[in-house]
């Protein structure tokens, strides 16, 4: 979450009288992520979440995203709920942006989650693939092979900026990945940003998932694979290979990994790091100054891919039968 696009009191109370939510009393600002614009809303009647969706989103995506939170709570999974208009519509437009009103989850994401909560979300993401399960509405993942070598194509002359030597070193990594990607796993819808800051917690007890704008149809194996990346490594850089079991029986007590997916885990692993390296060192070298947003370390990324590397097997992550 962020906020790129300023919104006024008036133009916002005028928005919000589309809609049955009551009258407004509160909102701020919310600068964590890097995505969109969003607020939180007080009102009379209930706290909720305003989205404007900025221009990396394409609009045309959004009927995907609002539909699939609404396909996941009807099939069991806890996730916040896009509120209709009083005309029925999901979206509509706020200072040039299109908008959209959600309910608010209960909750705090966890600054230092631990084995215990790795488990949870582990669950909670199998969960998900299977409530995913008869979504009608398809969308291909931008952010797979070919969109990598599109981001790295917009960074590359300046990546040395970063890291002496990154040109090289990414450019054999992509030559590695598209000689080796998995084609043939079990597919279906993948949330493909789990991150700690997507998922809510009650004490110990996961109360929902949030944000799906990164939502797509995928191998399920490459999200457990971006979650591994986002829960099971320390500040410090090492892998945590408590958490990594965790999670991933965690994951396989709903749905048990097949073979094919296992072999694949390193590779997987390898393409997920890569993935929020890239998206990370476009946001590093593009984001315009005095934007609201915490713009993220896209080295911390490079360290975790440089870490697959050098994995064999998935047992390496913490499974026990692999």
């Amino acid at each position: 979450m962020a906020v790129y696009t300023d919104i006024t009191e008036d133009d916002l109370k005028r928005f919000l009288t589309q809609y049955d939510a009551g009258e407004l009393t509160s909102y701020k600002g919310i600068a964590e992520g890097v995505e969109n614009s969003n607020f939180l809303l007080h009102t009379t009647r209930e706290p909720l979440i305003l989205t404007l969706y900025e221009k990396r989103v394409e609009k045309n995506d959004l009927p995907f995203f609002l539909g699939l939170m609404q396909h996941l709570a009807s099939h069991g999974l806890s996730c916040p709920l896009p509120l209709p208009r009083r005309d029925g519509a999901l979206l509509g437009e706020l200072s040039g942006r299109p908008a959209a009103v959600i309910s608010f989850l209960e909750g705090m994401w966890l600054r230092k989650p631990e084995a215990r909560h790795c488990r949870e979300v582990g669950k909670a993401l199998a969960q998900m693939h299977v409530a995913g399960e008869g979504f009608s509405i398809a969308r291909p993942n931008a952010l797979s092979l070919e969109g990598w070598h599109t981001l790295w194509d917009k960074s590359e002359a300046r990546a040395d900026e970063v890291e002496p030597g990154l040109q090289d070193e990414i450019r054999n990594e992509l030559e590695f990945l598209a000689a080796h990607w998995p084609r043939d796993l079990p597919a279906g819808v993948i949330h493909a940003d789990l991150f700690p800051d997507n998922v809510f917690f009650l004490g110990d007890h996961l109360s929902g998932l949030i944000d799906f704008y990164f939502a797509c149809n995928d191998q399920l194996a490459y999200d457990v694979s971006i979650c591994l990346n986002a829960w099971c490594f320390e500040k410090d850089g090492a892998y945590n290979i408590t958490k990594g079991k965790a999670m991933l029986d965690g994951y396989q007590s709903v749905r048990p990994l097949s073979r094919a997916e296992l072999d694949a885990l390193p590779t997987l692993s390898r393409g997920s790091a890569l993935r929020f390296f890239l998206t990370r060192l476009y946001d590093w070298l593009t984001t315009p100054a005095g934007a609201m947003v915490t713009k993220k370390d896209p080295l911390e990324y490079l360290r975790k891919l440089r870490f697959h590397r050098q994995i064999a097997t998935s047992a390496e992550y913490g499974l026990l039968h692999s």
